[in-house]
């Protein structure tokens, strides 16, 4: 991290081409962007204030200030009263596929960490029951986590197994993901049906998150069965919208 005062854009090599049509600012932008997607600038790194860094590219203030003001807007960097402009995180895109989240972090360079806020067992509702297979009423293991990325909160996961399908202590929660923790038991993962949506966050979901109550969150509930066609976990996840977005790749169908 940058020491506090410190220009960390002052070792990037910023340039801008003056003839290409591409809009100056947005050249700006994505070029401070791509640094913090590749961790050169990292949260809690400063900018240069804009008169010194529209001076140091021969560009307008207005012309810097167009190009911060996007990177604030979605959720890259914050302005700071008395301190100045830092740097937040770069957010979360994650490929739809099944795949868990814990990897795509590490993949990204995110740095995950898991906090465990619950692991029991508790009657399946009828939808849990539903997903599962199992009767309603019958015992399921519940696992709620916090997911982490460098430092601040991502995602909040719910997911619910069958009893008896692996070992699952906390130690073990927080030290990895649990599609990790299935391979290693030797459950092979084969298919999955999920469902993303979007709705205001709740109070508590709210306080879990670092979001007000109300902010948007991304939500995804997966159903997920092995290699057998057996169910083995029902999901149900929020995201921060600030932090985190779903990427398709969609083909024109022949």
């Amino acid at each position: 991290m940058a020491k506090s005062g410190a220009d960390s854009t002052v070792q990037l090599e910023l340039s801008v081409d003056r003839g290409s049509p591409v809009p100056l600012y947005f050249q700006l932008s994505q070029q401070l962007e791509a640094a913090i997607e590749r961790g050169a600038l990292t949260p809690g790194s400063l900018l240069g204030n804009e008169i010194e860094l529209a001076g140091r590219l021969g560009l307008s203030r207005p012309t810097v200030r167009q190009a911060i003001q996007s990177l604030v807007d979605k959720g890259l960097l914050v302005r700071r009263r008395g301190v100045g402009t830092q740097v937040v995180h770069s957010q979360v895109k994650r490929p739809l596929e099944l795949s868990s989240l814990y990897d795509d972090l590490e993949a990204a360079g995110q740095r995950p960490e898991t906090r465990v806020l619950g692991n029991v067992l508790v009657p399946a509702s009828a939808e849990v029951a539903a997903a599962l297979s199992v009767g309603e009423g019958e015992q399921v293991h519940r696992i709620d986590r916090l997911r982490l990325a460098h430092g601040e909160p991502v995602a909040y996961l719910c997911n619910h197994l069958p009893t008896g399908l692996l070992a699952l202590d906390d130690t073990r929660l927080e030290a990895t993901g649990l599609y990790r923790l299935m391979r290693a038991a030797g459950i092979t993962l084969h298919s999955a049906r999920q469902t993303v949506g979007a709705r205001a966050a709740t109070a508590v979901e709210g306080d879990r998150l670092g979001e007000p109550e109300g902010a948007p969150l991304l939500t995804m509930q997966r159903t997920t069965f092995d290699d057998k066609g057996r169910a083995v976990e029902f999901a149900s996840h929020v995201y921060r919208a600030s932090r985190y977005s779903f990427e398709f790749q969609l083909l024109v169908r022949p």
